[in-house]
């Protein structure tokens, strides 16, 4: 029987149908070690522009709020928080965009492939017409990275990367440490703009009035709209990781066909088991620990 969510995939459900003679043999594996890279024209600018954000809030901190400060202390303590998020940022993107976010093979549909799995009676494997290849389940089709991407979230032009299996994590990570610079910006123009008012606005910067209210002023706004945006998909992220279930899967209301698990465990299984500080850094590669590996045969 077959219910509408499963006519609404992009599959063949059966092996009759899958013609692996209309698949050329895959191209050869890359190394583990090669970088991951999409090359898309609006990906790789909307990249170039968040890193472009990024280091015009690191320069409006830097040099028109804390180097002109009277306090030591304040700008000591506020720079090392601020360029500390805004590294961790950084380093969170860049994982997120180079790394494999859990791409099938392409082109194994194979008859070589196909034979290798021993089907037996009544099992069905699926195939992406697209990409030509045999995809374990709750695997999604990206047109713009042009594979098929495990447990795929959504493809995001601003990491220019598909969120998937693999680099979830580094995205959860960016988009928090996003909203934290963004709040702790916006909290630091409150009180500058404060010192400006009540000393003399050509002592409070080392920029003229005029522009010193300009880059505040832009500073603000940069900070509120990504402070909004980030934390909105930041609690979207966490909240389809405790459920177990993708933003393509919501979005399709597709079937649940996997085990459910606690959220706590959904958690461990995108950021590692088991918990630690390591959690929080884009520079600790998750371990999966136990996970049950995604099947091809269903």
């Amino acid at each position: 029987m077959k219910d509408p969510a499963h006519r609404c995939r992009d599959i063949e459900r059966q092996a009759g149908y899958l013609q692996p003679e209309h698949c050329a043999p895959p191209p050869p594996r890359t190394l583990p070690d090669t970088m991951w890279f999409i090359r898309d024209g609006c990906g790789i600018a909307c990249s170039i522009i968040t890193w472009l954000l990024v280091f015009y809030a690191e320069f409006v901190v830097v040099f028109v709020m804390l180097l002109p400060s009277k306090s030591l202390a304040y700008s000591l303590v506020n720079g090392a928080l601020f360029n500390g998020l805004a590294f961790l940022a950084l380093a969170s993107h860049f994982r997120a965009m180079c790394t494999d976010p859990g791409a099938v093979p392409k082109g194994n549909a194979t008859k070589e492939f196909i034979e290798s799995l021993q089907l037996k009676p009544g099992q069905v494997v699926y195939k992406c017409p697209k990409c030509c290849s045999i995809k374990p389940d709750r695997a999604h089709h990206c047109s713009v990275c042009k594979r098929c991407i495990r447990k795929m979230d959504h493809h995001c032009p601003w990491v220019n990367n598909c969120v998937g299996e693999n680099n979830q994590k580094y995205f959860v990570l960016f988009t928090m440490y996003i909203a934290l610079i963004s709040l702790h910006a916006l909290i630091m123009v409150a009180f500058h703009f404060m010192f400006c008012f009540e000393e003399d606005w050509t002592k409070c910067s080392t920029f003229s009035p005029p522009a010193t209210v300009i880059l505040l002023i832009l500073l603000c706004f940069e900070g509120l709209l990504f402070l909004i945006f980030t934390s909105v998909m930041f609690g979207t992220q966490v909240h389809s990781i405790c459920t177990d279930e993708t933003g393509i899967e919501q979005l399709k209301k597709e079937e649940r066909r996997w085990a459910k698990k606690t959220k706590w465990m959904n958690m461990k299984v995108v950021f590692g088991h088991p918990f630690s500080i390591a959690w929080l850094s884009p520079f600790a590669a998750p371990d999966h620990g136990k996970a049950d590996p995604y099947q091809y045969v269903v």
